[in-house]
């Protein structure tokens, strides 16, 4: 990745991120982690984003129980750390995010938002928002049952205040094919283009090298793959 490493900054009210790239870049990414943290993985994630030539930005959910870094072994660990998230705290971690870029002098059309796992939900409600101008959810729950005292996304999909990509594993027994589809038909019903792409041999955290028993590497590529493109045709380059 051209020596791109993840740096920690504090936004102005304190958010913790952990950011790679160059403010320089043409284009910004909040990159939102996994149940588990900014860990190895997310690092990893913030910095091929990096690479791709974007000034990447992974805000710290867990920063007001620690930011812990947990083990993908620890899933009570993790279940107790989302146990401490709220609506207004996850609203005012991506508000001091889009804060830190708009220091860097990124406007919301050139900033994108992706999450991962928990993160897609969030970067589903991030697009609610108003304050950025494309969003990618990697098989983020919550689609009928609200969580973190969210809305489920069905009930969000009408208030997207921007263009939104899912994808979705097959495979993922926590959130039904079913599902998806219904997710599909609710965000296709509004105002913004979206779309959501399934992959037939992927389970939940498909796009996770750190967890061998479910990533998969074929799915990954081409989530990833289509994740920039949708960032390059959907965000201005400033």
């Amino acid at each position: 990745m051209r020596g791109v490493v993840t740096k920690r900054h504090v936004a102005p009210s304190g958010t913790p991120l952990q950011v790679a790239g160059s403010p320089d870049a043409p284009r910004a990414l909040i990159v939102l982690q996994e149940a588990f943290g900014v860990n190895d993985h997310i690092r990893a994630v913030t910095e091929s984003f990096a690479a791709a030539d974007y000034y990447a930005a992974a805000p710290e959910l867990f920063h007001r129980n620690g930011s812990p870094e947990i083990a993908y072994d620890q899933f009570p660990d993790a279940m107790a750390s989302l146990a401490t998230l709220s609506a207004d705290g996850l609203r005012s971690d991506i508000e001091d995010t889009l804060h830190f870029l708009h220091d860097a002098n990124y406007s919301t059309a050139s900033i994108g938002v992706v999450g991962y796992c928990m993160g897609g939900s969030v970067a589903f409600f991030a697009a609610t928002l108003g304050g950025v101008g494309a969003a990618v959810s990697f098989y983020g729950g919550g689609v009928a049952t609200g969580r973190f005292g969210l809305p489920s996304l069905l009930d969000q999909a009408s208030l997207l205040r921007c263009p939104w990509n899912g994808h979705y594993g097959d495979l993922d027994k926590g959130i039904p094919v079913e599902q998806v589809e219904a997710l599909r038909t609710a965000t296709a019903a509004g105002e913004f283009s979206t779309h959501v792409y399934r992959y037939a041999d992927a389970d939940h955290g498909f796009n996770c090298d750190g967890r061998p028993a479910v990533f998969n590497r074929d799915a990954s590529l081409e989530a990833t793959a289509r994740t920039l493109t949708f960032f390059e045709q959907q965000l201005s380059a400033r």
